[in-house]
């Protein structure tokens, strides 16, 4: 009767630590345990468009080249070379070779002065410094590229930290490929951004679950976005009792043979 009840208990507890299908799969929409047509197109959905807009702290690589004579080259000195001036560049210490975009969201530009750039996309800042190296430079190039575009996930991923995106457009999903996925016992119907606007940081739960993510205006990511995976209620049971019940049922039931011997 004691080892009936004791079995009972034990599939019990491995029933309510199992993780089903439905809290597993990402964007899903009656997509669990269904056949479906094989190369065809299921559903699609039109995606909104994403540009990032330059805020204060940002840290910008802009990069001058010219035919400009190097002594008429007021960008010489930043670089030491002439044909490849320089302000930023592409090291790994950003603080170091990038301009920081200040809190009135300027950036220094040599003899011009300070330069506006907050509100604007990378490409709208190349364009506008673009357009100030033209009256000073023969035949200029610029380039302008965010050095510090990142974003840190916490939680139940395989692995936690920051990121930096080499690219500005880039997904909720994408970010969690990159932090290497969520762990099989993340809830991912109840995921946490933390996103900071101007002085403000708001605070959005997601769900990953529902295919209509992708019409969420956080389907990509921002610069400092936290995003923090909570575990389901079924981690303590399949991190902790579940490796030891087997244990524990073995060793209940070598005592009460031993008791029965001793009758």
């Amino acid at each position: 009767m004691i080892r009936s009840w004791l079995s009972f208990v034990g599939v019990i507890v491995l029933l309510s630590s199992c993780v089903t299908n439905k809290k597993y799969v990402y964007l899903q929409k009656n997509d669990i345990n269904m056949d479906k047509p094989l190369d065809t197109v299921v559903r699609s959905y039109a995606l909104d468009s994403f540009k990032y807009k330059v805020q204060p702290n940002d840290i910008l690589s802009i990069r001058v080249k010219s035919l400009t004579e190097k002594e008429f080259d007021f960008f010489a000195d930043y670089s030491g070379t002439n044909q490849t001036n320089s302000l930023g560049g592409s090291t790994a210490n950003a603080l170091l070779i990038g301009e920081l975009v200040d809190e009135e969201g300027k950036v220094p530009f040599p003899v011009i002065g300070k330069v506006k750039v907050a509100e604007l996309t990378v490409f709208q800042v190349q364009d506008t410094l673009q357009k100030l190296a033209n009256r000073y430079f023969d035949s200029p190039i610029v380039k302008v590229r965010l050095l510090n575009y990142r974003i840190t996930i916490l939680g139940e991923v395989n692995r936690e930290g920051s990121i930096v995106l080499g690219n500005n457009r880039v997904s909720l999903l994408e970010a969690i490929g990159l932090a290497g996925g969520l762990g099989e016992l993340a809830d991912r119907a109840h995921v946490k951004l933390i996103r900071q606007r101007d002085n403000l940081a708001e605070v959005v739960y997601l769900n990953l679950l529902d295919e209509n993510f992708v019409h969420s205006p956080y389907y990509y990511v921002n610069q400092n976005d936290v995003l923090i995976v909570p575990p389901l209620k079924q981690r303590p049971f399949r991190k902790y009792l579940a490796p030891n019940i087997a244990l524990i049922v073995s060793s209940i039931s070598i005592v009460l043979l031993a008791l029965n011997l001793m009758k």
